[in-house]
């Protein structure tokens, strides 16, 4: 997964990426948790239903995980003109 860039385009991707660059660092639940301060429950709920996080919490996970945010203008022939979000 490293390496690559993982464009996101709605909500419900969010999750599962994180989950995968969580458990590609070799981090259950509880050890992310313990290293953020936060309880197991919250690091359940953010892989669960990220949208419902401030992009703060986002950004300390992304941070600990060894990741970084990026925003770039969206290809002109994406299929979809729309936003989700």
């Amino acid at each position: 997964m490293s390496g690559n860039n993982h464009p996101i385009r709605a909500a419900h991707q969010l999750g599962p990426l994180m989950r995968a660059f969580r458990k590609q660092a070799g981090l259950s639940q509880a050890q992310l948790a313990e290293r953020l301060g936060i309880t197991r429950q919250a690091i359940t709920a953010l892989e669960r239903e990220p949208e419902a996080a401030t992009f703060e919490r986002l950004m300390r996970v992304w941070a600990e995980l060894g990741l970084e945010f990026s925003l770039q203008p969206r290809p002109q022939d994406a299929s979809s003109t729309t936003m989700e979000w």
